[in-house]
């Protein structure tokens, strides 16, 4: 360790102005660091944050205090027989033939009718109006919700990702997010009960009727999963919509490839994810002492594992504070599997379900608004700014192109 050197703290303000050079620093001198204000144990470098994503005495217990307070219980806290049943009776909706026939022209529609509202003003907002906007209306439509139900949506997923991310404990926030927890389940509670006795043709009624081996989903399953979709659906991809469309407007030469040739978008996605991950941090809790880079972790303690760090290893990327399409440490055709090079999904058992829900609606997205606005630049005089540190992304993404009315 460098005698200079000083351990960054991911909860000050200097940390969210600019985590990366904090990341630098962390993954150099401070590879495993206690952190008291989180009571964790943070981990930075590639191989540790892969390690706990991936080997099993890395389990999920801290979700119990963390995500059930405001989402009920999820697969996210199973393990076993338990874990594999309920990811086999939802994952078939984000997936194959369902995902394909199904959802897939659910999500070009809400797309479409989004650029369609902007398409002849000449300029927008790609957060406010598109990026914030698709994927909750694509989760709302695929489940068979309301969309004008929209603004409580936003609400309530905001709410639960600031109780999640709530690493010093304000009170505001764990009230808000309790809140939140109670007017989710009375909105869905009575609806799942309708689905049951009357099933439709969408997400819900699926969930409501699947069966694998006599286990079925309960209600207060189903409600679980709802709002864990709806968040982890609404807050990541929104914020990669919008990431993605800052890193290729800096970057001419790879929009302009984009533009040419729409079998980039995954790979573009892909480097996104990496580069700029919308959640910069995941907890896990082992269960057992384990040894990585720096010391060992004592059993059933918070380990908080660093994606934003990881996804920027010099050790794993070849020149990795650099935004490039087109590098070749990077498999575009494991990036939405659980082999994924990046760690913005995780890995192993845990990854993310929706990753393939994800990439289907960022490539009809993405290549949507780049057929609606072949001129889209960013505002003149615009500098897109981060900010987040649980969660990471952009408040605001001005463009400005040629209006069509047609």
């Amino acid at each position: 360790m460098t005698a200079t050197a000083q351990a960054p703290d991911i909860v000050s303000p200097e940390f969210e102005a600019d985590p990366y050079s904090a990341y630098r620093t962390l993954r150099k001198d401070f590879p495993l660091l206690w952190h008291e204000p989180t009571k964790s144990y943070i981990i930075s470098r590639y191989e540790d944050v892969e390690r706990a994503f991936k080997d099993q005495v890395f389990t999920t217990e801290n979700y119990d205090w963390q995500l059930e307070p405001v989402h009920g219980r999820t697969i996210l806290q199973m393990s076993g027989r338990e874990h594999s049943v309920r990811r086999a009776l939802v994952a078939p909706a984000f997936r194959g033939s369902m995902l394909e026939e199904k959802f897939l022209p659910v999500i070009e529609r809400n797309s479409r009718e989004l650029i369609d509202a902007f398409r002849g003003a000449g300029s927008a907002d790609l957060v406010a109006d598109y990026a914030t906007r698709f994927p909750v209306n694509v989760i709302a439509d695929m489940l068979g919700l309301d969309k004008a139900d929209h603004p409580k949506f936003h609400r309530w997923y905001t709410a639960i990702i600031k109780f999640l991310g709530n690493l010093t404990q304000d009170q505001q926030i764990i009230e808000d997010g309790l809140r939140t927890r109670d007017e989710f389940a009375a909105y869905m509670l009575p609806i799942i009960r309708e689905r049951r006795a009357d099933p439709g043709d969408d997400l819900l009624s699926v969930l409501c009727e699947a069966e694998i081996d006599g286990t079925r989903m309960s209600d207060e399953d189903i409600k679980a999963f709802c709002s864990l979709l709806l968040t982890a659906g609404g807050e990541t991809t929104d914020k990669a919509i919008a990431s993605m469309f800052r890193l290729l407007l800096a970057h001419p030469e790879q929009l302009a490839a984009v533009r040419e040739d729409r079998s980039l978008i995954p790979r573009a996605f892909a480097e996104t994810l990496r580069y700029a991950p919308p959640v910069h941090m995941i907890m896990r809790q082992p269960a057992e002492d384990v040894t990585l880079s720096g010391g060992t972790i004592p059993a059933g303690s918070t380990v908080t594992c660093l994606i934003g760090a990881a996804n920027r290893d010099e050790n794993r990327f070849a020149d990795p504070d650099s935004f490039n399409i087109l590098r070749e440490d990077l498999a575009a055709k494991n990036a939405f599997t659980a082999a994924a090079d990046h760690l913005a999904f995780a890995l192993g058992r845990h990854f993310c379900v929706g990753a393939l829900l994800s990439k289907t609606e960022i490539e009809v997205g993405v290549g949507q608004l780049l057929d609606a606005f072949p001129d889209m630049r960013l505002k003149e005089g615009f500098t897109p700014t981060e900010g987040g540190v649980f969660t990471r992304g952009l408040d605001a993404l001005p463009v400005e192109f040629t209006p069509h009315t047609s």
